[in-house]
């Protein structure tokens, strides 16, 4: 006797196999659409997590400048370093004009510019009395416009806002061969037995910088969210029009931005102050972020700080679709590529001193890897 689940075997297997017969017919241009969806779904994603850590470290750097102590002070770096891991992600978003930062308010500048003059902020060795924090006749008021309104207008290295902003006023200088900076928590004691001076003022400052980072990240992704006016005007582009952003987003990070400013310029120079996070020896971290976002991008994959996956079609599988040749071809750089970054020791300060072979290699490879983007989206354009 046959039993309810035998009979509906049959049913089951054809309703697959019309599934199936149904996404192999999809067009090379339908499934080139899936993957730029999928691509806003995953900047969405990024963009969401980033608000939301740098969102917990600014309750973190109230509740620290409130009521300090030690504990919260270093709870407040770890957060740091945490933050950093989503926003890494995003830098692949860049180079096309997009909402981070086209040239008419685009806020990069205001998040994550580098390489910075810390002495524009605060005191440094040479000078305990340096910066915007211990000057109150000429800076009266430390606000959100007078930042802003700072931000590299002295110089490009005049950084008074965004993460390495908040990185130097959590770590201060870093004069070790081993380890970041070792700024004392009590530089933010206002009880008369704090350290360096104008306490107060230094716990506001690290507030206001704190909350400019959330509004310019929430101004990005509410132009990049489901509603916002970037992503539908993005995704109305023509399929070549959105290739192009994309390929160019990923060979600008990979050879000109990341293996060319972030580490040829660092080794090339020898000189700490061109290392992205040299206050807090996070700057390996950066890479790898850095080289995981690009990676997100053409595996069409995204991991969530929860854990959780955003993924769908993606442009690593229409291009094998296509040119397995050239689809190979990219992923082996891109294996090259992680080999090479995951062989720089840490930190990267002494890396650029005592190992800068090791370095070159990793830029190397990551020229390589832009290359054959190039090449795969040129396949992809033909189709």
């Amino acid at each position: 006797m046959k039993t309810i689940f035998s009979k509906i075997l049959p049913f089951i297997a054809i309703v697959l196999m019309v599934v199936s017969c149904g996404d192999d017919e999809l067009t090379t241009s339908e499934r080139l659409t899936n993957a730029a969806e999928n691509y806003a779904a995953i900047v969405v994603a990024s963009y969401d997590d980033s608000y939301e850590e740098a969102e917990t470290l600014r309750d973190m750097i109230n509740d620290f400048v409130d009521a300090p102590t030690s504990a919260k002070f270093d709870a407040c770096k770890a957060q740091w370093l945490k933050a950093r891991t989503p926003y890494g992600q995003t830098e692949i978003y860049r180079f096309y004009g997009g909402p981070i930062d086209n040239e008419t308010d685009g806020p990069e500048g205001l998040i994550n510019a580098w390489p910075m003059d810390e002495g524009f902020i605060d005191y440094i060795e040479s000078d305990p009395s340096s910066g915007l924090i211990n000057d109150a006749d000429t800076y009266p008021e430390i606000t959100k416009d007078v930042l802003t309104n700072l931000n590299e207008s002295i110089s490009e290295a005049s950084i008074f806002t965004g993460y390495h902003a908040i990185e130097f006023l959590l770590w201060g200088q870093d004069f070790s061969t081993n380890g970041p900076g070792t700024r004392p928590w009590t530089d933010y004691l206002t009880d008369g037995n704090g350290t360096a001076s104008n306490q107060d003022r230094r716990g506001q400052y690290l507030k206001t910088v704190a909350d400019l980072l959330l509004d310019h990240l929430n101004q990005v992704r509410n132009q990049w969210g489901s509603s916002g006016a970037f992503q539908q005007q993005f995704l109305a582009q023509s399929k070549d029009d959105i290739l192009t952003d994309i390929f160019t987003s990923l060979g600008e990070l990979s050879k000109g931005e990341l293996s060319g400013e972030r580490m040829f310029v660092a080794v090339d120079s020898k000189d700490q102050e061109n290392e992205h996070s040299c206050f807090a020896d996070n700057t390996i971290d950066d890479i790898v972020q850095n080289f995981n976002g690009i990676v997100n991008v053409y595996t069409g994959s995204y991991t969530r700080t929860d854990g959780s996956t955003v993924s769908g079609e993606s442009y690593s599988a229409i291009a094998s679709d296509l040119d397995a040749e050239k689809a190979d071809a990219v992923t082996n750089a891109i294996t090259e590529a992680r080999t090479k970054i995951n062989a720089i020791p840490s930190p990267f300060d002494q890396a650029i001193l005592n190992n800068g072979p090791t370095v070159i290699e990793a830029v190397t490879a990551l020229e390589d890897l832009s290359d054959r983007f190039a090449d795969v989206e040129v396949v992809l354009k033909a189709n």
